[in-house]
């Protein structure tokens, strides 16, 4: 049974979609105006896996997950570096997408830019302004915050405390201080489209209602952010989306906690932040996806390179073991270990418990490691006891973390050699290893050492046991 922390109630919830085999989810996008950086990775991460997860379970899942290309920091950055809106939004789209690659995220069902449902955008406003939940002056459109009765309900914020203590822009048209744009008077210099209150561009929050309504409906099952998104802008989303259809907009809400550096939020306003393209130059992408699996979605990540080296080493003892089943010979008729064959055909279902507690991505990584621990001591003793070991543990095993780095994105052992570099021919690596136990067992130390520092110069590290040499790249 699947259940998902709500932030709308603060409780873990069971999960059950406004469809028993269909789910609904909407994730805010990025502002494409810059490069994507390590928190941008972490929603991302967060809400694949979930993407993923869902799949595995056998929901038919739409996702949707938007652009937002029509901004006031794209809009500055154009006017900096004399170029138009879409040249700056197409360079930075074309950019995530390459961070989003290296990061083995998959693409959602649908990726919606705002300038191209400028339509849907006027048409929500006049919805909301007939329903006398909004108001024209002079060209800007505003939410009337003070006529939805249950606004703060995803924040828990209480709308008399928010007008006398928050932090909101300071504008004389509005009724209120805390109602907020839904259509913006162009200015000079500025894109705009024809609408009925003149030339104008959609404010932020109400690209993401009509866009996910356009795809998923007036209600829908899961709507994810960044926990920073909680408010205002998904409390704003909520207001105007039930404002114009009278009906609950997402049943559930799930937000990835901050990424932090030194303990504070990574923001670009501290100077505190890294880039993907940076991160992503000293380290490859799943070492940095293994990295924010490491923590719970739901809670901060403190990002430091001491970590990813933590991360890449832990991949390394992953992927050695994979080398070291591809390098035993397996029987179907070897030894049986009763107890380790249970706590092999109990992986898959360690696994999904742990997803199915809140997406617990660390719980299952730490269940398929455990079970390599007892596999290798399972080879270590057939070892020691001159026995062949029994092949369908092999087989099984890959079968099953197949299927887990399926959701995880992360453990890809489709091809045993895939982690090898090409400029390393794997007949000539095992040559050599030959050649050097025919030097050792001549007491031949001399040709011995020099082989292996042959290897050594293409990253081969070799591993000497009692009954063979096992090799493996330096990653």
């Amino acid at each position: 049974m699947l259940k998902i922390y709500n932030t709308a109630s603060r409780k873990i919830e069971e999960f059950k979609p406004l469809n028993s085999k269909k789910v609904g989810m909407y994730v805010c996008g990025v502002t494409v105006y810059d490069y994507c950086h390590i928190g941008h990775g972490r929603s991302a991460v967060a809400f694949d896996i979930i993407y993923r997860y869902l799949k595995h379970k056998g929901y038919n899942v739409i996702f949707v997950k938007n652009f937002t290309d029509v901004d006031d920091k794209i809009i500055n950055r154009a006017n900096n570096e004399d170029k138009n809106c879409r040249e700056i939004s197409e360079k930075y789209i074309e950019e995530y997408y390459r961070d989003m690659k290296k990061l083995n995220i998959e693409k959602p069902t649908y990726e919606p830019r705002a300038t191209e449902h400028i339509n849907d955008i006027i048409g929500l406003v006049k919805r909301l302004i007939d329903k006398d939940f909004a108001y024209d002056i002079d060209g800007d459109v505003y939410y009337s915050v003070e006529k939805f009765k249950d606004y703060g309900k995803l924040s828990h914020k209480n709308i008399d405390e928010l007008k006398s203590g928050a932090r909101v822009e300071i504008n004389e048209k509005k009724k209120n201080p805390l109602d907020f744009a839904l259509w913006k008077k162009s200015k000079e210099g500025e894109p705009w489209w024809e609408s009925p209150w003149g030339k104008g561009r959609p404010g932020w929050h109400i690209e993401c209602s009509a866009m996910s309504m356009k795809y998923l409906g007036e209600s829908f099952d899961i709507h994810g952010g960044g926990e920073d998104l909680i408010f205002l802008h998904h409390e704003n989303e909520i207001a105007q989306s039930e404002a114009a259809t009278g009906k609950p907009f997402a049943r559930y809400w799930i937000h990835n906690g901050f990424v932090r550096i030194d303990k504070e939020k990574m923001s670009k306003s501290l100077g505190n932040f890294f880039t993907l393209r940076d991160v992503l130059k000293k380290y490859n992408g799943e070492t940095l996806r293994y990295f924010l699996l490491l923590t719970h979605y739901r809670s901060p990540i403190d990002f430091s390179f001491e970590g990813l080296d933590a991360a890449k080493e832990a991949l390394n003892r992953f992927y050695n073991f994979i080398q070291r089943l591809e390098e035993t010979e397996f029987f179907k008729d070897g030894e049986r270990d009763n107890d380790f064959e249970c706590a092999l055909n109990s992986l898959i279902e360690l696994f999904e418990s742990a997803m199915d507690d809140d997406f617990n991505a660390p719980k299952a990584i730490g269940e398929v490691f455990a079970t390599i621990r007892l596999f290798n001591q399972y080879l270590d003793n057939v070892e020691k006891n001159s026995k062949k070991p029994f092949k369908g543990y092999k087989e099984k095993f890959l079968d099953d973390v197949n299927k887990i780095s399926n959701v995880l994105g992360v453990f890809d052992t489709s091809s045993a050699n895939w982690f090898i570099p090409d400029n390393i021919d794997i007949s000539w690596v095992k040559r050599k290893i030959e050649e050097r136990a025919i030097a050792r067992k001549n007491k031949n130390y001399e040709t011995a050492d020099k082989i292996r520092n042959e290897l050594a110069k293409y990253g081969v590290i070799l591993e000497d046991s009692r009954n063979y040499t096992r090799w493996k790249v330096k990653r």
